[in-house]
């Protein structure tokens, strides 16, 4: 198992591109499936779970090709119905094949999916959209043995809570489905205008992507299509909280400034300056950080669930007292016993953290528990005084592309083992 040594503290400067977003990619791919012919997709990142959705394309019969960012695939030839528990269970996010398989195939089975422990993220939201849809999904032992007879038909359904996952899924069922689908509730985060995008630009009719009502008109056919993935908004937080943790000044480049505006007021708050240009964020920490406030997770526009374990480890070193409330996950807190053996004062009850700010973090060995919860640990190692080892770096890879070479670059003493 590699593991990642850094010598803090260090300080960064300089200009990092960001990598195609994680969470676009993935839904991307699956939506290929429903196409006729072959698609190109640009900037994505290279991670595991790319790399996984790529082995589930492949195992499904469709002809992947990978050159540096671009992904080629062509599903023509995809003839499988079934994703073997395996390749499900190295990702959280591998349901959201299940819409595009029935969709294709008239049916589907594979196994609940697996990833980062982040407590219950219930995919019954899911399930229920589908079965309103028309899909008869029978669970049997952690099994799904899903058919739809009569094909996928539209439907007006109504999320009690605007999940991603559920949207896309919906999305991605409803694009051939017959008859007109509406969404209520649906998710409005980046990540679903990005594949209304792609699915448009295949023939699809999607109206509303981005808003709380979404409309989706089945249609008989999709063509390929060449699409861009959207650049990673979480990866941009996260390089963010490095500069101010570490006093740095740094520009984030290749980003969509209004995809982050969730994030900013937390930077601005403790004391950086942030300058946007174009597709460019310049961020200017002070010499120590003051403290935030209270921060939230919400669904989008609101604070993201993701950047909150690389804030927190930026608020680590804040001079004061700062609040989170987790909203969205039960179990989102696991990076706060690894942060305190580097001499963070963490308190947790429930939802709830209370981070009293210290005068100095100290080097340790420390372990990633799940994706996010790594990076707030690489956040707070480079900030550290003294040798940071951090192990659980299969976690790490499934969301960042090579993070310890782009610190590296930006001038961080780090490097894996």
């Amino acid at each position: 198992m590699s593991e990642l040594l850094i010598q803090g503290p260090n300080k960064l400067q300089g200009e990092i591109h960001i990598h195609g977003a994680k969470n676009s990619t993935l839904p991307l791919m699956a939506a290929s499936l429903l196409c006729s012919g072959q698609c190109i997709l640009h900037n994505c990142p290279i991670l595991s779970d790319v790399d996984t959705s790529l082995k589930i394309l492949r195992y499904l019969g469709c002809r992947v090709e990978r050159s540096g960012s671009d992904v080629t695939i062509d599903p023509s030839s995809a003839n499988e119905d079934e994703i073997p528990d395996l390749l499900m269970r190295e990702m959280r996010s591998s349901i959201i094949f299940l819409g595009a398989i029935v969709s294709r195939m008239g049916k589907a089975e594979l196994s609940f999916p697996g990833g980062c422990e982040l407590g219950p993220r219930p995919i019954d939201l899911h399930l229920l959209a589908l079965r309103k849809m028309g899909v008869i999904i029978n669970e049997d032992h952690g099994c799904l043995k899903c058919s739809a007879p009569n094909g996928i038909q539209g439907a007006c359904i109504n999320l009690s809570f605007p999940s991603v996952g559920a949207t896309e899924n919906i999305i991605i069922a409803a694009s051939r489905a017959k008859g007109t689908t509406v969404i209520t509730n649906a998710a409005r985060e980046p990540e679903i205008w990005d594949l209304a995008d792609f699915l448009n630009s295949c023939g699809a009719k999607i109206q509303g992507a981005g808003e709380s009502t979404v409309v989706i008109e089945g249609v008989t056919g999709l063509t390929g299509c060449e699409h861009s993935v959207i650049p990673d908004r979480i990866a941009a937080a996260t390089y963010l909280t490095a500069a101010a943790i570490t006093g740095s000044t740094l520009t984030i480049a290749s980003v969509i400034p209004e995809h982050i505006s969730p994030v900013i007021p937390a930077f601005e708050e403790c004391g950086c300056q942030i300058d946007i240009l174009g597709r460019n964020i310049k961020i200017t920490a002070p010499k120590r950080l003051g403290r935030v406030k209270s921060i939230r997770t919400m669904p989008y526009p609101g604070f993201p669930t993701d950047a909150q374990a690389p804030v927190m480890a930026m608020t680590t070193l804040a001079d004061g007292t700062s609040i989170f409330v987790e909203n969205i996950f039960e179990s989102r807190y696991k990076h706060v016993g690894e942060l305190m053996r580097l001499g963070a004062n963490i308190k947790v009850e429930g939802r709830v953290a209370i981070v009293e700010g210290v005068s100095r973090l100290s080097g340790a060995p420390v372990e990633a528990a799940d994706l996010r919860g790594g990076a707030a640990l690489v956040v707070a190692g480079l900030a550290a005084q003294g040798t940071t080892l951090i192990s659980g770096l299969k976690h790490l890879d499934r969301g960042y592309e090579s993070i310890e070479k782009s610190l590296a670059m930006l001038g961080a003493d780090i490097k894996r083992l």
